[in-house]
């Protein structure tokens, strides 16, 4: 945990009690602050009363007398209207804030040189987060990752000198920290997401440009438009920018050519790393991921060599090209985390034969973006409230059957999969699409097809 010593003799309001409200709720607590702690669900103020956390309504609370609401990232702070928290604390001059400005503020006053990444971007976030915690942890630095990447920062060891803290971070969680001020700031790419939350693409945008611009160095991704913009305004900073391409777009910084990485400086071109091999890492979106996480192990001192072999031992993480198993020459891959099509299009990219079940709660735009990939897909298996929509999208262009469920899919998926004519047909939970519609979250709905790809008859893992 990270005691919050800076709010030692202040009030604060806590909002939202899952994994960071409570971990926030607790840092406060430990550091000497007095705390009023709420959420709208019983079951949250159940479970938070558990572990022995006191509780006020924060419907009868004087709010005169409370120096910050810590906001929980999930809790809607603009867009499509700000929470009835957020209403009554701006109505009193409180300020919002979240638990990553928590840390940054801690930071501040105990360790402002300690080592401090945060990652954002639209896709590839999670993977780069982990990738670089994992290369900086096999060079036996002492290193912290989490944030919106499983553990809440808070719950994390508390900063120091010497020691790394990794984190990745949501548009959510970067809208509720005003001095982000992190050693290297990586921002990868923006496309359309969260929009019923920020209102626009360009304020979207905006948010995610705040990591790179508040860095001592900043990592830019880029190969959209946004990421264009966000490295050339940066540029008379005067601070180190590190652009980074798949498209060879930058006459400094880093480019990835197949599966090769260069150092570009004006005309010259150095090759840093070869990721050929290293399943971890297939595809494009995954050569952007490390070259981000090179770039960044650089800036922190790192030598080639050393980040070369930590590329190479990296496990890959779960819901990202996560694969599962093989059944014969069937493969079985684990894309759950991809939510929207520009997520998906990373995964169809990186195979050829695919049988891909895809569905689920939509987001905007649908499919209709992944039509240069439709010819890699051999057949479509549908699911939830998205398949009708899905499939008037692939008639007449792609092969597809609504399945309905997650277990009809990958019985289907499966048998004609070893039907294929293909040397390495794969079956692909790719869903471009949120999970709610029947699962808790993304890693709900890749457990289940991980639990149901092994029940499999033959399969090896």
């Amino acid at each position: 945990m990270t005691p919050v010593t800076v709010f030692k003799g202040k009030r604060a309001a806590v909002f939202g009690l899952g994994g960071s409200g409570l971990a926030a709720a607790k840092a406060l607590l430990a550091g000497g602050a007095e705390i009023a702690a709420w959420d709208d669900g019983e079951g949250a103020r159940a479970k938070a009363a558990a572990t022995g956390l006191p509780l006020s309504d924060l419907h009868g609370i004087d709010w005169r007398g409370i120096d910050a609401l810590v906001l929980a990232p999930g809790v809607p702070l603009t867009h499509p209207q700000p929470h009835w928290t957020v209403q009554a604390a701006q109505a009193h001059g409180v300020p919002v804030i979240g638990d990553v400005e928590l840390f940054a503020r801690q930071r501040a006053a105990e360790a402002p040189e300690a080592p401090f990444v945060a990652v954002t971007g639209t896709n590839g976030k999670s993977t780069t987060t982990a990738l670089t915690g994992h290369i900086l942890a096999a060079a036996g630095r002492d290193v912290q990752v989490g944030g919106n990447l499983g553990t809440p920062i808070l719950a994390l060891r508390p900063p120091k000198v010497g020691r790394y803290h990794v984190i990745e971070l949501s548009s959510y969680q970067i809208d509720l920290m005003p001095t982000l001020s992190p050693s290297v700031g990586i921002m990868l790419n923006v496309t359309p997401d969260h929009l019923d939350r920020h209102g626009t693409m360009e304020r979207y945008a905006a948010i995610k440009a705040r990591v790179p611009a508040g860095a001592k160095a900043a990592v830019v991704g880029v190969d959209d438009a946004f990421g264009q913009d966000m490295a050339r305004d940066l540029a008379p900073s005067g601070k180190r920018v590190i652009a980074i391409s798949t498209r060879g777009l930058v006459p400094f910084g880093y480019v990835a050519g197949q599966s090769h990485i260069y150092r570009v400086d004006g005309k010259d071109a150095e090759e840093v790393a070869d990721l050929a091999g290293i399943n971890s890492l297939r595809g494009v979106h995954n050569a952007q991921n490390a070259m981000a996480a090179f770039a960044a192990c650089a800036v922190l001192g790192l030598d080639d060599k050393t980040i070369r072999a930590g590329l190479r031992s990296f496990p890959g993480l779960a819901h990202r090209l996560e694969q599962v198993g093989r059944s014969g020459k069937v493969l079985f891959v684990n894309d759950s985390k991809a939510t929207n099509a520009d997520s998906t299009a990373r995964a169809l990219a990186s195979f050829q034969d695919i049988y891909w079940i895809a569905g689920g709660r939509p987001k905007s735009g649908g499919i209709t973006s992944l039509g240069e990939y439709f010819p890699r897909i051999r057949k479509a298996y549908l699911i939830g409230e998205a398949a009708d929509d899905f499939a008037r999208t692939l008639q007449d262009k792609v092969a597809c059957e609504i399945v309905g469920t997650l277990e009809h899919a990958i019985a289907t998926a499966a048998g004609e999969a070893a039907q294929s004519p293909a040397a390495e047909p794969v079956v692909l939970l790719s869903p471009a699409c949120a999970s709610f519609d029947q699962f808790a979250n993304f890693e709900a709905r890749g457990d289940r097809f991980r639990e149901l790809v092994r029940a499999l008859p033959g399969l090896v893992p």
